[in-house]
């Protein structure tokens, strides 16, 4: 499996100095016939007539040209990372109003350690089906027709189908119930299937680790409900 796609740098080189040409002196012209000398200067030290000459530095155009240079301007980070519970990150997400949305996250690695598939949830308002809502981020060599299989502790697992592909990989948004999340605080290891469309007999099982979930979880609702942040709640396919 291709890991995620990655934005490329490019790297523009700038002219910070100019290289000065160099002058080719003249040769002077040979002495005429009735032994006149090459003219040269009477004031001591001046240099004779056709010496190369190499043109002041123009201090000017110096300034000019670092005027023009940007020096950058400091760029937050609109994600950063708040806290680590076991095998799951809390991430947070700069608001204007200093009143910072949280998630859960993991990253799913394959057997080599290779990233494969991006795991984040959120707790969602009360009253509804889904308490809890999750967003499950797969390569775009996925077979979306084979969904993904989500299973705790081997028990009964789930399917969810994909909504949506771009650049990034391809998504699928999921609803928990208080059953669900219940099964997730209370497991210790959980796996997630998907198939390779140019493996479709051969799917591929990520563990997800549930080391540190329920810490993680009642943070995030602390922070969220703290903040005043109100998870729209994510309609529930039956």
């Amino acid at each position: 499996m291709s890991k995620f796609a990655h934005a490329l740098t490019l790297v523009l080189a700038l002219p910070f100095a100019q290289t000065a040409m160099a002058q080719t002196a003249t040769t002077p012209a040979a002495p005429a016939a009735t032994g006149t000398a090459p003219a040269t200067s009477d004031a001591a030290g001046a240099p004779a007539t056709g010496a190369d000459k190499t043109p002041a530095p123009d201090a000017a155009g110096a300034k000019a040209d670092s005027g023009a240079l940007s020096m950058g301007k400091s760029v937050k980070n609109k994600m950063y990372v708040k806290d680590k519970q076991g095998d799951w990150t809390v991430r947070c997400f700069r608001a204007k109003d200093n009143k910072d949305p949280c998630e859960l996250y993991q990253l799913l690695t394959d057997e080599k350690g290779n990233p494969v598939s991006e795991f984040s949830m959120v707790p969602l308002p009360p009253g509804g089906q889904a308490v809890a809502g999750a967003t499950i981020v797969t390569p775009l060599e996925t077979l979306l027709t084979q969904d993904v299989t989500i299973a705790i502790d081997g028990g009964g697992a789930k399917r969810y189908p994909f909504m949506l592909c771009n650049p990034v990989g391809c998504f699928s948004r999921i609803g928990l119930t208080q059953q669900d999340l219940d099964g997730y605080k209370k497991g210790a290891k959980g796996s997630l299937t998907i198939v390779a469309a140019s493996a479709p007999n051969a799917p591929i099982t990520l563990p997800i680790s549930l080391k540190g979930f329920t810490a993680a979880y009642e943070e995030v609702q602390k922070n969220n409900k703290a903040n005043g942040i109100n998870t729209a709640k994510a309609p529930v396919k039956k």
